[in-house]
């Protein structure tokens, strides 16, 4: 088991955009009786979708900036900056370098890609904190930008995709402080369910030629091209099921963490059939766990920031907080985290 503790930071913020369009699953092309299942098994009624313009760096971006001037942030003063998308802005420069450039930080800041879906935003907190830790001092605030546009990778044929993800991009704050306690860690990866959520085509294993174009129908209502993601369901449900209770169980054991005592546990928006099934396996109250599928579906890398901001904001602001994230999925990979919060930079959801 990977276990982390990482002292001498705090968590300062947490901001999050989406696009301003609303895809509403009332609306897409199925069968009523099969639609009204599927959006009560899901949960998810509507999510936001970003234009042909937009990637997961402008989300990221106006995140920031609106975090930024929250915390009243000096730019010159921030050391370091981590972006965790699997929906770049290219393959190569690394989308941190230009996001460091168009948030006029400091060229002296230190900037890292990481390409990670689900667990990204638990695995990107592992990173940054641990970066600004080690620096005793030297690096004292960082900003994890974490976001995907995952409607770009999913196919509108798909009815076992399309209806379930949503596009968001969010930004954390983190900052360094002698003797606070931190950040608590554990961290799994499983690469031999690789092929459980993929795109088959357009990386440099199988790269992309004028038939990745091609529409195949694997069954009725299931459509996509070799450039879409393929999700194998029942395999995902499976894993999740199984890992998660288990991660955030080892995380607290490890800690000797009263589960009690916790605030509020903030899971990866998977679906809510399966979130209700770890919850339910966790033995939580459901009052200690927030869900925002409903009107933003799955935002991969983005969601337990994204939740916090749309369902927890009043009482992060006002109060202080104890904390379990815990996130799941591409990779595959799974992770948890404890953390603490003190009435900290919160902005309104942020539309663009």
């Amino acid at each position: 088991m990977a276990h982390l503790e990482v002292p001498n930071v705090v968590f300062r913020g947490v901001s999050a955009c989406v696009p301003k369009t609303i895809d509403k699953n009332c609306d897409y092309p199925m069968d009523e009786t099969d639609k009204a299942k599927l959006i009560a098994s899901i949960g998810v009624e509507q999510k936001r979708i970003a234009n042909d313009d937009t990637c997961s760096s402008d989300l990221c971006y106006k995140a920031a900036e609106q975090l930024i001037a929250d915390l009243k942030w000096d730019k010159n003063e921030i050391d370091c900056l981590i972006f965790v998308s699997q929906t770049p802005d290219y393959i190569l420069p690394a989308t941190s370098c230009i996001l460091q450039d168009r948030l006029g930080l400091s060229k002296e800041c230190y900037t890292q890609d990481i390409s990670l879906g689900c667990s990204g935003w638990v695995y990107g907190l592992s990173s940054i904190a641990s970066l600004i830790s080690c620096s005793n001092g030297s690096l004292r605030k960082g900003l994890l930008l974490v976001g995907d546009t995952t409607s770009k990778t999913t196919s509108y044929k798909d009815k076992s995709s399309w209806p379930l993800f949503g596009d968001a991009g969010t930004a954390t704050a983190i900052e360094y402080e002698d003797n606070n306690q931190g950040f608590k860690f554990h961290l799994a990866t499983d690469g031999d369910g690789a092929n459980a959520i993929i795109i088959p085509v357009g990386g440099y294993r199988k790269r992309y030629s004028n038939d990745s174009l091609i529409y195949k129908e694997y069954e009725e209502g299931i459509q996509r091209t070799d450039l879409d993601c393929y999700l194998d369901g029942m395999s995902v449900f499976s894993f999740a099921v199984s890992k998660a209770p288990k991660s955030v169980n080892s995380l607290l054991e490890k800690y000797s963490i009263d589960k009690d005592s916790i605030d509020y546990f903030t899971f990866h928006q998977a679906n809510l059939y399966l979130n209700e099934k770890v919850r339910t396996k966790l033995k939580i109250d459901s009052s200690k766990v927030p869900y925002s599928l409903k009107n933003y579906g799955n935002t991969s890398c983005a969601t337990i920031p994204l939740t916090m901001v749309t369902e927890l904001r009043n009482v992060l602001v006002s109060n202080n907080l104890k904390h379990v994230g815990c996130a799941f999925g591409v990779g595959l990979s799974w992770g948890s985290v404890y953390f603490e919060t003190n009435q900290i930079a919160c902005p309104e959801i942020i539309e663009y």
